[in-house]
């Protein structure tokens, strides 16, 4: 799954802000669901206030099975996917370990993902490493700091999984990337960007 990997079509800001207009979209053809990125853009015109940095936004199709590179870093001022990852959604969200994202829950202890619009904070070193804190700006996913959901690298995130087993592992509502990856991911969010998440 991937948004034209390298552009989009007609990208670009709009307004004396620097908003983001879904039209500017119209003409992009993928693989993901077809309303997400306008569904994202209208999410960081919502969240203006919140989002400090508004060239750059990632996107998360949970739609698509955890084999799929379904994260993906989009640069908003020339229209072109940065990169994409493979991401891990949380354990209550896949009880029967299929691979397939159908439960989220913004409730603590529910190890599971959460939708909606979340802000990049601060990074931090923990248990699995540095990893990005994200503050959840809806109400689906606003315990997103009280439950620990961030960013962060795990071993059970790897192309070497999906071959062997046809998935990735899951996560205990974290958005997991590669652990070699996750660096690059985090850097090119920052802090202040909208990362926004959808089935």
């Amino acid at each position: 799954m991937n948004f034209n990997r390298r552009h989009f079509l007609g990208a670009a800001f709009a307004g004396a802000v620097g908003l983001a207009s879904p039209r500017a979209f119209a003409a992009v053809k993928n693989d993901t669901q077809p309303d997400l990125l306008p569904r994202a853009l209208a999410a960081l015109n919502e969240h203006h206030n919140s989002i400090l940095r508004r060239d750059v936004i990632g996107l998360v199709d949970f739609s698509h099975h955890s084999r799929e590179q379904r994260f993906q870093i989009v640069d908003l001022g020339n229209g072109r996917v940065l990169a994409s990852y493979l991401v891990a959604h949380g354990r209550g969200s896949d009880p029967a370990n299929s691979g397939w994202a159908t439960r989220f829950s913004n409730r603590p202890g529910s190890n599971a993902s959460s939708e909606g619009s979340f802000r990049t904070s601060d990074t931090y070193y923990g248990k699995h490493g540095k990893s990005r804190r994200l503050i959840g700006l809806d109400p689906q996913n606003d315990l997103a700091l009280q439950r620990a959901i961030v960013i962060h690298g795990a071993d059970y995130v790897a192309p070497s999984l999906v071959a062997a087993q046809g998935r990735i592992g899951r996560s205990q509502g974290c958005f997991a990337l590669e652990r070699k990856l996750v660096n690059e991911a985090m850097d090119q969010l920052g802090a202040g960007a909208l990362l926004f998440a959808a089935s």
